[in-house]
């Protein structure tokens, strides 16, 4: 019988320098990329910032990143990762299931690899997903997945990677396509 190989969708988007940016990038179960998408910057107009106001930056970040790279990866991944709050709720929205925002903290290791302990009010708890690292805290929307189905598929991809390592990558990727573009 032929092993399944998880994927996970990494979704990305960063605001500098009043440029927004995204990037999407579906990994296998080791972190090699299997699809990678990113969006030029927008920088939003003067025009723009007096019409749409306080709505300007969900907008641009759902509206035009958020969509647009959604539908670009060729990729359907197991599990979709955020790490930013403002992208959990707008990406279930889209349809994107199951989806959890993931970080880093900086809490001492649970007891037990595995060990999961509920993180305040809402769908929030820490996970000790290797047996040295501060437990991470995992976040899904509102109707999302719960720890018994989440935990079983955290658990095996962190035994080959850093769950959440990908985001540098992604950072890094962005600013190498920016220095490219100044370089043309």
């Amino acid at each position: 019988m032929e092993k399944v190989t998880r994927t996970l969708g990494y979704i990305l988007i960063e605001e500098e320098k009043e440029r927004f940016q995204g990037a999407a990038m579906i990994t296998d179960s080791r972190g090699i990329p299997l699809d990678f998408r990113y969006t030029d910057p927008v920088r939003p107009t003067r025009l723009e910032r007096v019409l749409y106001g306080e709505a300007l930056e969900i907008y641009l970040r759902e509206e035009i990143l958020l969509k647009n790279l959604l539908k670009a990866v060729e990729i359907r991944p197991h599990l979709w990762l955020c790490r930013d709050r403002e992208l959990l709720q707008p990406l279930a929205d889209q349809g994107v299931h199951p989806v959890v925002m993931i970080e880093q903290t900086g809490y001492a290791p649970l007891e037990n690899v595995g060990q999961t302990q509920p993180q305040g009010e809402g769908a929030s708890f820490l996970l000790q997903a290797d047996p040295v690292s501060a437990p991470l805290r995992v976040t899904t929307p509102e109707g999302g997945p719960g720890v018994d189905d989440l935990v079983p598929v955290l658990l095996e991809v962190a035994r080959s990677m850093e769950l959440v390592e990908p985001f540098v990558r992604m950072r890094r990727a962005l600013e190498i396509v920016g220095e490219d573009r100044r370089d043309d």
